[in-house]
């Protein structure tokens, strides 16, 4: 049997789509009539292709939520334990009388936001790690040996532009929440030293949450309810909307606290975050589906 490599010297013809400047889908038809198709997230998440899968298979995909042996699993995990913490912040800091909630300070409820924002930076890197290893769409033999790379440059790969953004998001993460802790901020520090990283991780996010839309759906916009992998990464967009709303909310102004704007962030950051832990949990199932 021909490797690879030498079946990709008999390819006949190509097709290729994606959302311009990107291609995420490329179907090879080789001369002897059979095809391979490569798809970006599948090929960077190393999951069975869902046209790939028999109906028995896709019905199960569904109801699979354990696969601790994949990579892609554990993401999903991670993502969840950090979004678990921020809905945890999240819900004590709407809760009237915060002060006396659980006995808990407001500077205790920020360390509830920062020890979640470390699992989040510690899924991100996994992931953005897993694509730098990822299959091209053309290749040699993928069984070769391939150096490790902590953290590579793949400018023109979508979901790897996708994942480096959302890792440099939970960076600013980590720095906001902890600077949340810090006590006796003035407004312009608050500003400075929470807001500002708070509003870039959001841009990062929201950016990344676009493209690996963008990669799923093949195109810039689509509405496939039917695909698993399109529900994570919609449920996943939709949170990062509500994380930009949040930031916007969080903006300090001098004078007394805007109580109004404060309670909309927190509230836009609670139901982002319930949108990451969907997108995680959705992702469980998925995982299951990854080539061993």
């Amino acid at each position: 049997m021909d490797s690879r490599e030498e079946r990709f010297r008999k390819v006949r013809s190509t097709e290729s789509i994606g959302p311009w400047p990107f291609v995420t889908r490329t179907v090879y038809r080789f001369e002897d009539s059979t095809a391979y198709v490569w798809s970006s997230r599948h090929a960077r998440k190393n999951l069975t292709l869902p046209e790939m899968l028999e109906d028995e298979a896709r019905i199960l995909r569904g109801r699979q939520f354990w696969a601790p042996a994949t990579l892609n699993w554990w993401i999903g995990m991670i993502f969840a334990v950090g979004a678990s913490l921020f809905i945890a912040a999240s819900v004590l800091s709407l809760l009237p009388n915060e002060k006396q909630t659980f006995g808990l300070t407001a500077t205790q409820v920020n360390a509830v936001y920062f020890a979640g924002s470390i699992p989040f930076t510690l899924a991100a890197y996994l992931q953005l790690y897993q694509t730098n290893h990822a299959q091209p769409s053309q290749v040699g033999d993928g069984k070769n040996a391939r150096p490790t790379i902590f953290l590579g440059w793949k400018p023109a790969n979508i979901g790897w532009l996708s994942c480096l953004l959302q890792f440099l998001g939970t960076v600013l993460f980590n720095a906001n929440t902890f600077d949340a802790m810090l006590p006796s901020l003035s407004w312009f520090q608050q500003d400075l030293f929470v807001w500002v990283p708070n509003y870039v991780g959001s841009v990062f996010f929201l950016a990344s949450g676009y493209l690996a839309f963008a990669e799923v759906s093949h195109a810039y916009w689509s509405w496939n309810t039917n695909d698993l992998s399109w529900w994570v990464v919609f449920v996943n967009l939709l949170g990062c909307l509500f994380f930009m709303a949040s930031a916007l909310c969080a903006f300090i102004t001098p004078g007394p606290v805007n109580e109004t704007a404060a309670t909309l962030a927190t509230l836009f950051t609670l139901v982002g975050a319930i949108g990451f832990f969907v997108g995680a949990v959705l992702s469980l199932p998925e995982a299951s589906q990854t080539i061993s």
